[in-house]
C-alpha cells in the first residue's frame, strides 16, 4: 500500500536534467520516521548517478543523499525521535542488522545496504532522495540534529563530512600533548571539511594541492598551518617524511608515489575519493617506510551523530552556498566547473516544487 503523495525534482534520463516529479512514498511502517525535507546537499555523486556513470541508474531518479528534514510522523515502534525533532538521513536507508558488520556499528559494510537513492526496498519500491517534500526512513538510519546546529549547516556533513571524519577520528589524539601533522589532498567538498575537522582536533595540517590556486582558500578561510604544491619537486623533498597521514579525497586518478614520500615512518595513507581507474605504487615504498594504504567509505550512523555532536561542541561551520530547487540544474553546471565553495544546499521546503 502506498503512502503520502509528495512532490521531488528527478532526472529521467542520462541527459541528467532535473524537474518535478510527484510519487508517493511507501506506507509508513512501524519503524519509519516520515519527514518533511527541509534542506538537501548536493554532492557529486548526485551528478553521477543521474547521468547512470556509476551502476546503472532506475528511471526516474530522485536525488539526494544529505537530508535535513522535520519528523512529521512516526511509526508505532519509534521511541528514539518525535514529531517536531530535526533529523537527519545519510547514503544509505537499510542495513541487515545480522552481520559482522552491522554488528560492530559499521553497517556502511553490510553487503546487503540500500542506498538511500537509486536503491530497491525488499517490497520493490524505489528508494527515492531528498530532492523532494518528504521521505519515510527506517528508525535505524535517521540521526538526530543538535538543537544549536543550524539545519542547513548539518547537511553537508551526512555524506561529505562524514567521509571525512570517519578515518581521521583514529588520529583524535583528545588532548595529548603530541602533535599529530596531517596532509589533506583535494579541497573540494570532501577536502575542505576534512581540512576544518583535523583542525579542530587539534592537527598541524597541510593542504596539498597541484596549483597555487587555492593556497589563499586554504591558509586564510579554512585555518590549514601549510600549503605544499605536488607539482613543485623543490617542495615535495623538503616535505618528504613530514607527515603521520594523508586524507586522500582526490576523486581523478593520480599518481601516489610522491604522496607516499610525504608520509612518516608508519604513516597512513587514507583514500576516500571514489576514483575510477586502478592506483598504482611499489611496495617497496610501503614496506621500506611500514607505511599503510587504507580506504574508507562514508561513515557509520554511529559516526554520523558523533560528527553532528562534534560539529556543535566546536561551533565548527560548514561553508555553504544555500539555493532553491529551482535553482539546481545551474548549480549542477557550477559544480562541474569547480565554481562553489564548497558546497550547494537546496532549501528545498522554501522552495516550490510544482
Amino acid at each position: 500500500m502506498e503512502g503520502r503523495r509528495v512532490v521531488g525534482w528527478a532526472a529521467r534520463d542520462t541527459t541528467g536534467v532535473l524537474s518535478p516529479f510527484s510519487f508517493n512514498l511507501r506506507k509508513t511502517g512501524q519503524e519509519d520516521v516520515v519527514l518533511k525535507v527541509l534542506y538537501c546537499g548536493v554532492d557529486h555523486t548526485d551528478l553521477h548517478q543521474m547521468r547512470s556513470e556509476i551502476q546503472t541508474t532506475k528511471y526516474p531518479l530522485v536525488p539526494g543523499h544529505e537530508i535535513v528534514g522535520e519528523v512529521v510522523e512516526l511509526g508505532s515502534e519509534v521511541k528514539k525521535f518525535k514529531v517536531g525533532d530535526k533529523v537527519g538521513v545519510g547514503c544509505i536507508v537499510y542495513a541487515c542488522g545480522d552481520c559482522p558488520s552491522c554488528k560492530s556499528n559499521m553497517e556502511q559494510y553490510c553487503t546487503k545496504t540500500i542506498p538511500t537513492v537509486n536503491g530497491i526496498f525488499e517490497d520493490g519500491t524505489p528508494t527515492r532522495g531528498g530532492f523532494s517534500s518528504a521521505m519515510a526512513v527506517h528508525q535505524r538510519f535517521v540521526v538526530r540534529v543538535p538543537e544549536k546546529l543550524a539545519p542547513e549547516q548539518a547537511a553537508p556533513l551526512l555524506c561529505a563530512g562524514v567521509t571525512a571524519y570517519s578515518p581521521l577520528k583514529q588520529f583524535n589524539n583528545g588532548g595529548s600533548n603530541k602533535v599529530i601533522r596531517g596532509g589533506i589532498l583535494g579541497l573540494g567538498g570532501v577536502g575542505h571539511l576534512g581540512v576544518i575537522i583535523a583542525k579542530a582536533m587539534g592537527h598541524h595540517v597541510t593542504v596539498i594541492s597541484t596549483s597555487d590556486k587555492k593556497r589563499r582558500e586554504a591558509l586564510e578561510h579554512l585555518g590549514a598551518d601549510a600549503f605544499l604544491i605536488s607539482s613543485n619537486p623543490a617542495e615535495m623533498v623538503a616535505a618528504t617524511g613530514s607527515l603521520d597521514y594523508i586524507l586522500d579525497t582526490a576523486p581523478a586518478l593520480h599518481p601516489l608515489e610522491s604522496y607516499l614520500s610525504l608520509l612518516k615512518v608508519g604513516g597512513k595513507l587514507l583514500l576516500v575519493g571514489g576514483v575510477p581507474q586502478p592506483l598504482q605504487f611499489l611496495a617497496s615504498n610501503l614496506n621500506l617506510g611500514k607505511k599503510t594504504i587504507s580506504g574508507s567509505f562514508i561513515g557509520s550512523i554511529e559516526e554520523t551523530q558523533e560528527l553532528l555532536e562534534f560539529w556543535e561542541e566546536k561551533g565548527l561551520k560548514t561553508m555553504i552556498e544555500v539555493v532553491k530547487m529551482d535553482y539546481v540544474n545551474k548549480a549542477f553546471e557550477r559544480m562541474e566547473k569547480n565554481d562553489v565553495r564548497y558546497r550547494f544546499v537546496l532549501d528545498v521546503a522554501g522552495s516550490n516544487l510544482e
